[in-house]
């Protein structure tokens, strides 16, 4: 089986002084790399189509046969690099807790595992009979939710 740290090394090389950023290396047991890379602006696919052919040529085919497969991270997708939190900052994201619960809202800031979320929530303001919708921030830990994912919205 194809070693995932030599492709992901391979893959690296290729991404030095690039704006795209890896965020995602697969091996299965036959031998199927499927590699996500992202980019701030999105995945062109003559990147992706030269990140295939680099790979290619530093991967041996008769030493070990494999399938290749390169492309974006899918949009819908739930993230798994924290790059993909910076880049969708200002966006509307939906976050599955640890605890079950899915809250959506706006991704207002990352910093380092921290992430915070703007959510429209009904708070009770003093004087006032009724709740209130405001905006308030939850933070999270990248790493102890379930997913975080862009929330696609088509209004």
């Amino acid at each position: 089986m194809i070693d995932k740290n030599v492709v992901r090394t391979i893959v690296e090389e290729w991404l030095e002084g690039k704006d795209y950023f890896l965020v995602d290396v697969e091996i299965s047991p036959d031998n199927r790399i499927v590699v996500e890379i992202d980019h701030a602006d999105g995945v062109w696919i003559e990147d992706c189509v030269e990140l295939s052919k680099f790979i290619e040529d530093h991967l041996n085919r008769d030493e070990e046969d494999f399938e290749l497969e390169v492309g974006s991270a899918g949009l819908g997708q739930p993230f798994k690099v924290p790059q993909q939190y910076v880049n969708f900052i200002g966006k509307e994201v939906e976050v599955l807790t640890a605890e079950g619960k899915k809250v959506q809202g706006v991704l207002k800031s990352v910093d380092g595992n921290d992430f915070v979320v703007g959510v429209q929530e009904k708070v009770h303001v003093e004087g006032k009979k009724r709740p209130v919708m405001e905006e308030v921030d939850h933070t999270y830990q990248m790493d102890a939710v379930k997913y975080t994912k862009y929330l696609i919205n088509f209004k």
